[in-house]
């Protein structure tokens, strides 16, 4: 596989087409990432945060009816950071949101 951001991002893209699932991750991934500077100054608010997080988004791939991609390759945390920023970012600027699907 070639180890680019977009070829990474395109897989995930395919792994995770069921609009709930969606929705579920744009919910799931922040409340993770934002829950590790919070543990810093109260790990109990940073580990329920983190909990939180993670059953978005495995509720999520409850809904699209596959397991998680990095399941198969590790890498697919940061690939779903990288997709839930630029879909942030694409919300924010008006930019086609099918490029950041």
């Amino acid at each position: 596989m070639n180890d680019t951001v977009a070829t990474y991002l395109a897989e995930y893209k395919r792994d995770h087409q069921h609009p709930v699932n969606k929705a579920l991750h744009m919910v799931g991934i922040p409340t993770i990432l934002v829950s590790l500077p919070v543990a810093i100054v109260s790990w109990r608010a940073g580990l329920g945060m983190f909990v939180a997080g993670w059953i978005f988004q495995f509720a999520g791939h409850a809904f699209e009816g596959k397991k998680p991609t990095f399941f198969r390759d590790p890498k697919f945390l940061f690939v779903g950071a990288t997709w839930y920023v630029k879909r942030a970012l694409a919300f924010v600027t008006g930019a086609d949101l099918n490029d950041a699907r």
